[in-house]
């Protein structure tokens, strides 16, 4: 039976107020609701007045935060409830089932009655909690994975439920061939209902090539949080006197919390071909700029910086992490290395032995990526859903 005209619940994990990994799940939110769906989205922490969700609630999206306010009257006696052992967890269930979000979001479920959760995680297993209260009551779900993550694997304790949950789940969706391998590795368990799909992206066409005299731009359109984005290492590298004599300058464009420690380490190291840009919007107008991405990653998805890079018209030079070169050709489309500093800096040193190329294989890549991700992947994903039995 398809899905027409139902109660579609979102939870998304997201720990910052917006990021890539809200883009295709806000977009089918918006579609679903265009195609008379009740469509609810759950939070914690829900930024109600942040742009994207301002303009969400006006076309008729329901917000939920799920995050407990309480008084402190309420908090004092939740306290001593638990001091006299009124109320225990079960303890034959893992903790991430039984978070004060995790109950919260259930007591919605019970509420609202939805047809289907989507239930969206910035990592593969940081959502699934949500997940179980579906499970527990009987409401069909999916769930999305933006991240897995080589060295980030689930506690023992946690990882059969967690498994009993990926093998329970509608369908589950992956945005790189990495996140899905991963995955069935981390749980030992192959994912037949599961499917990689791709994040909308705000360029629809290349973007003129700007002139690389006298100086080369490079932008680090990411994140500043160094444990998943790397940006350290490319300080270091840049501290080198090889780098520091180049006409080349690289712009970091985002924020994060690492923001603070990454100038200071610039500083401390004399680096002075950088500057901090902070966070843009019009990723149009960035490309007029530069004439590369650079990203240094640790971990990853598949970032949506390479695939608009790529439909700019640039080429990309990045770590063989997550999905970062899965729609990269060495040497044609783009520079691939290891996240380490020595793999990076010798993909960096291709990159720029070949920097009369960057146009070209900017084209190749416009090219290759318009034929392999689709116009509005988030209609993909909403046909998908729908159709579902």
């Amino acid at each position: 039976m398809e899905i027409r005209e139902q109660t579609i619940a979102i939870v998304t994990t997201c720990g910052d107020d917006w990021g890539g990994s809200e883009e295709l799940w806000s977009a089918s939110a918006c579609l679903l609701k265009e195609r008379g769906n009740r469509v609810v989205v759950c939070k914690a922490g829900l930024p109600r007045k942040h742009p994207k969700y301002v303009q969400l609630a006006k076309k008729g999206v329901e917000l939920c935060d799920i995050q407990l306010k309480t008084s402190f009257v309420r908090r004092v006696v939740a306290r001593l409830i638990r001091r006299a052992a009124v109320w225990r967890p079960n303890e034959t269930i893992p903790g991430f089932a039984q978070t004060a979000t995790v109950r919260q979001f259930s007591k919605y479920l019970s509420k609202y009655k939805p047809d289907l959760v989507i239930v969206s995680q910035g990592i593969n297993f940081d959502g699934l909690g949500y997940a179980y209260a579906c499970l527990r009551k009987h409401i069909r779900y999916v769930i999305i994975a933006q991240k897995a993550v080589d060295f980030y694997w689930p506690l023992s304790t946690d990882r059969n439920l967690m498994k009993e949950i990926y093998d329970k789940a509608n369908k589950c969706y992956f945005v790189s061939k990495h996140n899905l391998r991963l995955t069935e590795e981390q749980f030992g368990l192959r994912l037949k209902r599961s499917q990689v799909i791709f994040n909308p992206v705000k360029i629809s066409r290349p973007v003129p090539f700007p002139t690389m005299e006298p100086v080369i731009h490079l932008c680090c359109i990411a994140r500043l949080f160094i444990l998943d984005k790397g940006q350290d290492m490319l300080l270091r590298i840049l501290s080198k006197p090889l780098w520091k004599s180049m006409p080349i300058h690289i712009t970091f464009i985002g924020r994060g919390e690492d923001e603070v420690a990454l100038r200071q380490m610039a500083s401390l190291l004399d680096v002075q071909n950088i500057t901090f840009l902070g966070f843009k919007t019009d990723i149009n107008t960035v490309w007029e700029s530069y004439h590369a991405l650079i990203l240094p990653s640790r971990s990853e998805g598949l970032p949506l910086t390479i695939v608009e890079a790529m439909r700019a018209g640039r080429p990309v030079i990045t770590t063989a992490v997550g999905g970062n070169a899965e729609l990269l050709t060495e040497g044609e489309t783009g520079f691939i290395g290891g996240a380490d500093e020595l793999s990076l800096e010798a993909a960096m040193l291709r990159a720029w032995e070949a920097r009369d190329r960057w146009e070209e294989m900017g084209k190749k890549a416009a090219l290759y990526v318009g034929k392999m991700i689709p116009e509005k992947p988030e209609r993909d994903f909403v046909n998908d859903l729908m159709s579902m039995k």
